[in-house]
Order: C-alpha cells, then structure tokens, then sequence
C-alpha cells in the first residue's frame, strides 16, 4: 500500500497526518506503530482527519505505541493550520473525541486552540480511588535520592500530574516517567510533567508523554502545568510554558477555559510505502 500524507510539527512535537476523508486509507494497529517508529518515517503521534459534514473535519490520535489518545494540543494546531490553508479561512473547528475545538489562525503559521474547561474531579481524570488531586502526595526520587512530594492531577482531554519542583535536570524522567505512567492509580494510564516556576510568566517544563515516551512539547502538558498552577496559586490567567525548542502561551478564562497559541511548522508532503 502506498499512499501520500503530511509530515508537521509544533515546537518538535511531530506527527504524521493522514487524510481519510477521500482517500479509504485503513492501517492496522501495527501499521501505525511501524510508522510512527523513528527508523521508519517517525512521528510522536499519527493523526487521521476524518469527514465531518457539520464542522471541518473530525481528528483521530494514535500514539507511537498504537493506544489512542483522546487529544493532542499540538496535533490539533497543526491540523487546524493544514485545514485552513486547504479551505482559505482562518477558523477551523474540529471534532475529538473529547468534543469540538476551535483553532484560529492570527498570523502565518501561529495558531491558537481553545481546549475548552480542564476537569480535576479524581472520577474524570480519572483516578482508581478518591484522592485530593491538588496534590496526590505522589513520591518521586530525584537523582541524589532524595524524596519529593507533590503531584496535581488534570484532565485536559487526556490525563496529566504535574510536580512543581525547584530544578527539572535534578530527575531522570526517563525512569520517573514511565513507572507514573503505567502505576494502577492511573487506569487510563497518564501524562507526566516536571515544571520548573521561574516566574507566574514563565513556567519551564519536561514532559514525558503516555504512549510516546520522552517528547519535545505536548501542547495539552502545556495547558495541565497551566491550569494545575493556576489552582495551587502559582500563576493567575496567562503563562508561557517553556519547552525545549519554544513557547507556548495559555490562556484561563473564568470559565477554566484553556486557550494554547504557539507556531506550526511547514507543511510536508511525504509518501508512505507500507
């Protein structure tokens, strides 16, 4: 089977995208992962756009590991962004699987998606027991050995926890990452981030992504260490949240509405032979 699809990235954040909409292009599980594999072609997560006949288009996220994911931040920005160029406008909304979202394009290739309202209820997250989401009283270990505490939990389409902590480099999330991940407090499994307060501006982060390990931004990590910052005093409305190549600024209406802008990358055309 060969067929064409899109390559894209959002601050390193890399997907695939393939378009079903006219095209019947079906991939079996293992397909998906043999594609999002780095010695492959590589993406942290395969996109698949899918007819709508009410709205733009609807969206399917499938992990590097082949789960699925109810959301992606970033994917959604740069599909948005794909679509808009397509259909020359600069208002796309697309279906997930956790509702309909907004994206609007206010410059070339700078996009914002609105993510709708975060849910900390421990059923939503959802969690295996009633806990204070706040701070789960999680332990993490960092490099000197030395124990921490803390964890917010946040949905955002997806499930997050979130540790505030004094320096990211001290903990190998590597190790950190999928041992939360994977831990039976989490049925759904989770997201995790580390992040770093510089100022209630500013919000340095690392993240490692369910299904996809390690990842360079994670647009809805963004929106959880915003929202979980937010609710434990730390930031007020707006934040930029720094990973390693770039920013992206969320915005919290009274609502606990989140808003994400940040830049897409190029779009490329590529071929798949599979």
């Amino acid at each position: 089977m060969e067929f064409k699809a899109f390559k894209m990235d959002g601050l390193g954040n890399d997907f695939v995208i393939i378009d079903q909409r006219y095209d019947h292009i079906e991939l079996t599980n293992d397909q998906v992962k043999k594609i999002c594999n780095r010695n492959f072609i590589g993406c942290d997560q395969l996109i698949f756009i899918k007819k709508n006949e009410k709205i733009d288009a609807d969206m399917e996220f499938y992990n590097s590991d082949g789960s699925a994911s109810g959301a992606c931040g970033n994917g959604t920005r740069c599909v948005a962004y794909l679509l808009s160029k397509e259909k020359n406008k600069n208002k796309i909304i697309l279906g997930t699987e956790s509702g309909n979202l907004e994206s609007k394009i206010l410059e070339e290739k700078l996009v914002e998606t609105k993510l709708g309202p975060a849910k900390t209820n421990w059923n939503e997250i959802p969690l295996v027991e009633e806990l204070n989401t706040i701070n789960l009283k999680y332990k993490i270990i960092d490099n000197n050995n030395k124990e921490h505490f803390g964890g917010t939990a946040v949905n955002v389409g997806n499930p997050h926890i979130v540790f505030f902590v004094n320096n990211i480099e001290d903990f190998n999330l590597e190790k950190i990452g999928p041992e939360i991940e994977n831990d039976k407090l989490f049925p759904e499994k989770c997201n995790v981030t580390l992040a770093k307060i510089n100022n209630e501006n500013h919000i340095k982060v690392k993240v490692w992504e369910r299904g996809a390990g390690l990842t360079k931004a994670c647009g809805t990590a963004a929106c959880a260490t915003a929202y979980a910052a937010k609710i434990n005093g730390k930031i007020k409305n707006k934040t930029e949240i720094e990973f390693e190549l770039g920013k992206l600024s969320i915005f919290i209406d009274e609502r606990k509405n989140i808003s994400m802008t940040g830049p897409v990358s190029n779009i490329n055309q590529i071929n798949i032979k599979i």
